[in-house]
């Protein structure tokens, strides 16, 4: 059997292939170890069959994450018996919470790192890892920290916190992710200024609680400090940030985001619940009419913001009466997206142990008939842009032949809500093609339940007048299919 240290000897460097699941907050765990992989010679590759080293990122969140995790593992674990990978990496959540299991159930896998491990995937790839660190999970990646993007050229996440306090009785993320933490600010203003020298057009904030960044290093409304900053750098056409805790929102934030043309106007604020019984339950507190006057405020402040949030159905001891007011609650907020996650069972959270659990076939009903409800809304809300021509970033040719390329409105997040459909697309003054990361004004001409169709009327700015791009490595992710570039 060949082993890493006889393609050392070669000078060989062996290829290394990334799979990352769950959240944007794990994939930019997976940009980091790509980086530091990357800065140590070692080569990236988009294929399974063509890797020495196989790195498995895995998600533990709910109970499906999990069991996409394990698949995973197990489909890169045939790799290794029978092609070329000579060693299989697991990294994440899920061994945050089955470390051991892993190790002994699964034999093809040669090392394990958890989150608080990230910055030691050279010792997990070259057979060099000393035993899990003790405590919680503590490492923050920084500015200075290689990173290798695998979001396309014009939008980049950044992670500004890691970890959370709060005691939500459904989640386990203090568990897996450590007590929550703040990047320092300059830290967090170098590394967007960076980006977008090198040619990002959207940053996206992300954290378990972005709202309460800063609260660790004695900064006061440190998120609207911050995005203020962020406001200022040449070259970024939006700025958003993601999973706002609704107790968090305070007006200073609002007024911020209404200040600031880079700023977009969209809010994205998982509530999980409207019933007040409920929401004690989970110990998130607060109530569906405290929501809606907090909604309010928030529309007030911020005229034409589109908002989404999450709801959890099935949570125990959710009756039809709980729901029913959820429901009623969705009707009066009108939120513009909405995702619904049916409540997962997850041992190590508080409330595996409380009593009166819903049935599988009552959560999923419930699921479904509030999305249903939402989906009228949705529709609702995305008619009213038609005839209305509107600024909108390019994002690339689009996989449905019916269309040319796709588009985003600044109240769509990336990945996450719906898309603006292009018919026609016309170059630029100068002859030039339009490429993805463009701004470009739109004509909608049809709405969808979830997504809006248009024509590009005017084509803005140019991603191809800006600084020059990150240097683009030769592989490709696994998961993602998309470049990956360098950033040191």
């Amino acid at each position: 059997m060949l082993e890493l240290g006889s393609l050392l000897e070669e000078k060989t460097m062996p290829k290394v292939g990334f799979i990352s699941l769950g959240c944007p907050k794990n994939l930019v765990d997976s940009e980091v170890m790509m980086g530091i992989v990357a800065r140590s010679g070692y080569e990236l590759t988009s294929r399974a069959d063509e890797a020495d080293v196989l790195v498995v990122n895995t998600c533990s969140f709910i109970e499906a994450a999990q069991q996409e995790s394990v698949d995973t593992i197990l489909e890169m674990a045939e790799h290794k018996k029978f092609g070329r990978a000579r060693k299989l990496v697991v990294a994440g959540c899920l061994v945050e919470r089955y470390r051991e299991q892993i190790r002994q159930q699964i034999p093809e896998v040669d090392a394990v790192i958890g989150t608080g491990e990230v910055e030691h995937i050279l010792n997990a790839i070259e057979g060099e890892l000393r035993a899990a660190p003790p405590g919680a999970p503590a490492f923050l990646y920084h500015d200075a920290t290689p990173r290798v993007l695998s979001t396309p050229r014009h939008a980049a996440y950044i992670k500004i916190a890691e970890g959370c306090d709060h005691p939500c009785a459904f989640c386990i993320i203090p568990q897996l992710r450590g007590n929550f933490r703040s990047r320092r600010f300059e830290s967090v203003v170098r590394e967007a200024e960076n980006l977008a020298a090198a040619g990002a057009r959207e940053i996206t904030l992300i954290g378990q609680d972005t709202t309460s960044y800063g609260e660790d290093l004695g900064l006061h409304d440190g998120l609207a400090e911050l995005l203020a900053r962020l406001a200022q750098i040449e070259g970024l056409a939006w700025v958003r940030f993601l999973y706002a805790y609704p107790n968090r929102v305070t007006q200073r934030l609002l007024d911020t985001l209404a200040a600031h043309p880079r700023l977009v106007k969209y809010l994205d604020m998982p509530l999980q619940h409207a019933s007040r019984g409920v929401l004690a339950q989970m110990k998130r507190g607060s109530s569906g009419a405290a929501f809606l006057r907090l909604l309010e405020r928030i529309r007030r402040t911020i005229p034409g913001v589109m908002l989404r949030t999450s709801f959890i159905v099935g949570f125990p001891g959710e009756t039809e009466a709980d729901f029913r007011e959820l429901c009623d609650f969705v009707r009066a907020a009108e939120f513009d997206w909405m995702g619904v996650f049916g409540y997962s069972d997850v041992e190590n959270a508080a409330s595996h142990a409380l009593a009166a659990k819903v049935d599988a076939e009552t959560i999923a009903d419930r699921r479904d008939r509030l999305m249903k409800l939402q989906r009228k809304i949705s529709a609702r809300h995305l008619r009213r842009f038609i005839g209305q021509t509107v600024p909108a970033l390019i994002e690339g040719p689009s996989r449905d032949q019916e269309f040319v390329w796709e588009a985003r409105l600044e109240g769509m997040a990336p990945e996450i809500d719906g898309k603006l459909y292009l018919t026609d697309i016309q170059p630029q003054p100068d002859g030039a093609p339009a490429r993805p990361g463009d701004m470009a004004m739109v004509e909608i001409t049809k709405s969808l339940d979830y997504d809006l169709v248009g024509r590009v009327i005017e084509l803005r700015e140019s991603l191809s007048h800006a600084a020059a791009p990150l240097p683009m490595h030769p592989a490709r992710q696994i998961s993602t299919a998309t470049p990956l570039r360098i950033l040191a």
